[in-house]
């Protein structure tokens, strides 16, 4: 857990301070005479994060077919590779891309997706609270990590400052080092919908490519229509989501030209950073407790998100901006803090991980779209107004798509299934209550039940008993199914009904 909130903190402490960076970036890109350095300036810290999650797919599988520890470590190794490479291509925004955006996004990708799978495998029944505590990491770092990278590029200038950061993201490989995944087998995991919950095809299928790509991606997760409309609803929502992270300092730098003292960019950032904090911890307790709607809880974060974000370009008072920026705060650690536990809700510990990382890759696009249209859109108006206004549509969007979840019927999910949960569709089961302790376990089989399984190739025992004998004699009664049809011919099966009969016929004469 301590790891985990390491890596959290020390990749999203970095990437939701590049305000710092893009501002010191940006003007560099001006003295030089370079069109639209705004722009350009956003486009590395954008292509950063949308690297980060564009990637999480990738990792996903990497965790499920190396590991999570050996992921992580190389994950730290290119993140670290990354920022010292950055420190020689300053002038350069193309090398920067490359370096920071492309080499460092790929680094953060491949340790953070295994930081949030890791906590699924130890905290069952506390997920939302331990994910809460883990993702407060990046929100820790964010209130600290302004200052500190100002103090660096006073110091040592823009370069220093890359190295120092390139000794930081060595500590990912360390945190490496701590994740031991507990023992778990994919295909001990009941089948869902005719699939196993850890695989995507039946192992008996010929290796074909199709076959073989069944195997390294996680198909299943794909059926669970529920999910398929969560990771379709979360990127919509996240196309404005990272423009105040980027361009806030500017933003307050233009409004408030002039004034010194506390308006600054950098305590708005900090703001956002410790309420973060605060909100993963406080929804993460919330999340666990039962018949919570997880689901509601997102929408309502990100409607206010939304809102928020329009109303930043009209307010004229800095402390209605520091009241803003702490309720955007408070509210994106909501939504952040909910992410690995409606995935495992979802998809189950076997497919936690996939659907995690799918889900981070479907939001690079959003996330690396973002701050550069706003930094275009402010290029040629010279204003932020418009900017942040348009920046406040995607997340109410996203919000109200997130309403047809609730038009999906309770399903079995493989949450359910690895922790026997039988549901039928007269129950409702609200979000987050398949982590419960509390499990029902199936009924014994009927007689009809029993010869009549879905699993080809299954022998059903059914035992019954004369009562009032000293001696209780069993009957065991198998029926072989080939391709879901019993092959037995009449006369087998008259003298097996007659035989059970017989054995449930009590000595007086009456039927048992």
């Amino acid at each position: 857990m301590v790891a985990s909130f390491l890596c959290n903190g020390v990749i999203f402490g970095v990437i939701n301070s590049y305000s710092v960076i893009f501002e010191r970036l940006q003007k560099q890109l001006e003295d030089a005479g370079v069109e639209n350095a705004t722009s350009k300036a956003s486009s590395v810290g954008s292509l950063t994060i949308g690297v980060t999650f564009l990637l999480s797919p990738l990792a996903g599988v990497l965790v499920d077919r190396f590991g999570i520890r050996p992921t992580t470590f190389v994950g730290g190794l290119l993140a670290a590779s990354g920022m010292f490479l950055s420190s020689l291509f300053v002038d350069s925004v193309t090398g920067l891309c490359v370096t920071y955006g492309l080499l460092f996004g790929a680094g953060a990708s491949l340790a953070y997706t295994p930081s949030l799978v890791i906590l699924g495998h130890y905290f069952s029944r506390y997920l939302g609270l331990v994910n809460g505590f883990v993702t407060a990491g990046s929100s820790v770092f964010t209130v600290v990590m302004p200052y500190a990278l100002e103090g660096l590029l006073v110091s040592v200038q823009l370069e220093g400052c890359l190295q120092c950061l390139g000794g930081l993201m060595s500590l990912l490989m360390f945190s490496a080092l701590l994740f031991k995944p507990a023992k778990h087998d994919p295909a001990s995991v009941p089948a869902v919908n005719g699939h196993s919950a850890g695989e995507g095809r039946p192992s008996a299928q010929p290796r074909t490519l199709r076959h073989m790509l069944g195997r390294v991606f996680n198909v299943s997760i794909w059926h669970n229509r529920k999910y398929v409309i969560w990771a379709l609803a979360v990127p919509v929502a996240l196309f404005g989501y990272f423009v105040p992270y980027v361009h806030m300092v500017k933003f307050v730098e233009d409004k408030f030209k002039g004034e010194e003292g506390l308006l600054d960019g950098k305590i708005l950032i900090m703001c956002m950073g410790l309420t973060s904090g605060l909100g993963r911890l406080i929804f993460g307790k919330i999340a666990d407790i039962p018949n919570v709607n997880r689901i509601l809880l997102q929408q309502i974060s990100f409607i206010s998100i939304g809102v928020l974000t329009m109303l930043l370009p009209l307010v004229n008072q800095y402390i209605l901006l520091v009241a803003i920026a702490l309720a955007m705060g408070l509210f994106d650690g909501c939504f952040i803090s909910l992410l690995g536990p409606i995935a495992f809700e979802f998809c189950g510990q076997s497919g936690a991980s996939q659907a995690i990382g799918f889900l981070l890759g479907l939001c690079s696009i959003p996330l690396t779209v973002g701050p550069p249209i706003a930094g275009l859109i402010y290029d040629h108006t010279k204003s932020y107004t418009l900017p942040f206004v348009l920046a406040g549509v995607p997340p109410i969007v996203g919000s109200l798509v997130l309403f047809l979840v609730w038009c999906v019927k309770k399903e079995r999910t493989a949450c359910d299934v690895e922790h026997g949960v039988i549901t039928d569709s007269k129950q409702s089961i609200a979000n987050g209550d398949c982590h419960s302790d509390s499990t029902q376990q199936p009924p014994p089989p009927s007689y009809k039940d029993a010869v009549t399984t879905d699993d080809p190739m299954e022998t059903v025992p059914l035992t019954l008993s004369k009562a009032n004998d000293d001696e209780s004699k069993e009957v065991e009664v198998a029926e072989t199914h080939l391709n879901g049809d019993i092959e037995a011919d009449e006369e087998a099966e008259m003298s097996l009904l007659s035989e059970i009969t017989k054995a449930m016929v009590l000595p007086t004469g009456s039927i048992a």
